[in-house]
């Protein structure tokens, strides 16, 4: 087996004591991956990002970055810090400098890098998140959907193995959310692992490659599709299931659509009318089943 990127070896952690939040966690995350953590709010999601990220030192057990474990000194965080990146939920917890240039540069200036390469860094992860035109704009006047971008440039500049990111998609449009997952989509192909914490259900079936359902002060790590169908799994973290699965065991009752996997709506959509099978009758009926299964918002 590969070595892993970063590993949680019976991980526990209390802001109190005698009242922990997470306890006994075992999590594997492999370099490549696309890793989508599900939980209920107050679960103990950010806890689990701030331990991988060196802001937290676990009470118990032990955590591993590319099979070496975190030091929680300067220098081992220092360390961990240029293979581990964390985006908090709130962008202006993560952005303090006068405008977006400095923001994005604080990172790799910290690093001790010579100035060219600082700005070599600077210009590819501003042109990375689409934000180029905006680097020399007072944070201050940025809108929300730009304080989330610049945020994760930022991170983005410290050339990360592995990007976390806490609920990037809340407070976001549609066409927002939709933006920003392209993005991610463009870091993961060009080599930079990425875990991200999510409340929908459907989002983490159609972007991420694994699922991690934080529940009761554990982590469970679940493949997508059975994960993301187990109403008793999901229930404990105060979520049901995602769509997709669901749909999927009624198209297999269509012989000519049985084996189909959409993962969005969009998918499922251009399938049926591509399919031009809607005038049987019994294939009508399952439409409506279809139909019934995706709920109108999605």
């Amino acid at each position: 087996m590969n070595a892993s990127l970063l590993e949680f070896d019976e991980v526990g952690f209390a802001y109190q004591p005698g009242r922990s939040i997470l306890a006994g966690v075992n999590l594997r995350i492999d370099p490549g991956q696309r890793l989508a953590v599900l939980g209920p709010n107050g679960g103990g999601k950010t806890t689990l990002f701030r331990l991988a990220a060196g802001a937290l030192r676990p009470a118990t057990g032990q955590i591993a970055v590319a099979g070496t474990r975190v030091r929680h000194t300067r220098a081992g965080l220092r360390e961990l810090r240029q293979q581990v990146q964390l985006v908090v939920q709130d962008p202006d917890d993560q952005l303090f400098s006068a405008n977006v240039r400095q923001d994005v540069s604080f990172g790799p200036v910290n690093l001790g890098l010579p100035a060219a390469q600082v700005r070599r860094r600077c210009d590819a992860a501003l042109a990375a998140l689409g934000v180029s035109a905006i680097a020399e704009r007072p944070t201050h006047l940025l809108s929300y959907g730009q304080r989330k971008r610049v945020a994760i440039a930022g991170a983005v500049a410290m050339h990360p193995r592995l990007l976390i990111l806490d609920e990037p998609t809340a407070g976001l449009d549609p066409a927002g959310v939709e933006a920003l997952l392209r993005t991610l989509d463009d870091l993961h192909t060009a080599g930079t692992t990425v875990v991200l914490s999510t409340h929908d259900v459907d989002l983490a079936f159609r972007w991420a490659d694994a699922v991690a359902v934080v529940s009761g002060g554990g982590v469970r790590t679940v493949a997508r599709a059975d994960g993301l169908a187990n109403e008793g799994l999901l229930a404990a973290a105060h979520l049901v299931p995602a769509w997709a699965p669901l749909v999927h065991r009624l198209l297999d009752r269509i012989p000519e659509l049985a084996g189909a996997r959409p993962r969005a709506v969009t998918e499922l959509a251009e399938l049926l009318n591509d399919a031009e099978l809607l005038n049987d009758a019994e294939l009508l009926n399952d439409a409506e089943l279809l139909n019934e299964a995706v709920p109108d918002d999605r």
